[in-house]
């Protein structure tokens, strides 16, 4: 796999990271300081954007797979034919 690819895929999994840390922090202390629908639209927000964090990586990587698909059999193909 491409080397920025994997980059690109390992930040999306960060951010997902920190948007799900960030959606339970909301969650747990967010009452003390919000409102609680101001909360809860945050919390579901954060959330929302930490699926979405996970999605792409998944779908980045199969969309690869099906790109590289015919080059994998081509290139390991032991009899070179012109």
């Amino acid at each position: 796999m491409d080397e920025k690819l994997k980059k690109r895929i390992i930040m999306f999994y960060i951010g997902g990271i920190l948007n799900a840390l960030l959606g339970l922090y909301v969650l747990i202390e967010g009452a003390s300081f919000l409102p609680s629908d101001t909360a809860r639209i945050l919390v579901l927000v954060f959330l929302a954007f930490a699926v979405v964090d996970f999605y792409f990586p998944y779908m980045l990587k199969r969309k690869w797979l099906a790109d590289n698909a015919g080059k994998q059999t081509q290139d390991n193909d032991p009899v070179q034919r012109s």
